[in-house]
């Protein structure tokens, strides 16, 4: 759970994503995992549920890390929270995220999602898709 102020704004790294709503000091504690709060399914729960609710659970929910057979499903803007390979914020103790130096209000947080889940593979980006069928689509006007 999110434990700084945040909003959900439109990102240039992924479609929407989670932004400090005030400064967050280098060191500080910005999230923590909460059994309690954050929602926990079984993984096998996954291949009951419509191909609708399987794309949301593969986008947003990962394994629980002293459950290996239920996922974690956050219920706060954490599950916005977009990757990079060089991000603002440090999860390797796994239960919890820190700012890795100082965050400026309105700045995206930005965690590296293998740092928490081992099993990680990036996901073709939704917002590279939508370009290149915009792209197709134009191309594909442009030569009748």
């Amino acid at each position: 759970m999110m434990l700084v102020s945040t909003h959900v704004a439109a990102s240039d790294v992924e479609g929407v994503g989670v932004f400090a709503s005030e400064p967050i000091k280098a060191g500080a504690l910005i999230w923590r995992y909460d059994p309690g709060f954050d929602r926990l399914v079984p993984s096998s729960w996954l291949q009951e549920q419509t191909p609708m609710m399987r794309d949301f659970l593969t986008k947003y929910a990962y394994p629980a890390h002293d459950q290996p057979e239920m996922l974690v499903i956050e219920i706060d803007n954490g599950r916005f929270m977009n990757h990079s390979l060089t991000p603002n914020t440090d999860f390797t103790k796994i239960i919890e995220g820190y700012a890795l130096r100082d965050i400026a209000a309105g700045e995206e947080l930005i965690c590296n999602y293998s740092e928490f889940d081992p099993g990680f593979e990036l996901l073709p980006s939704v917002v590279a898709a939508f370009a290149q069928r915009r792209k197709t689509k134009a191309n594909g006007l442009a030569s009748h």
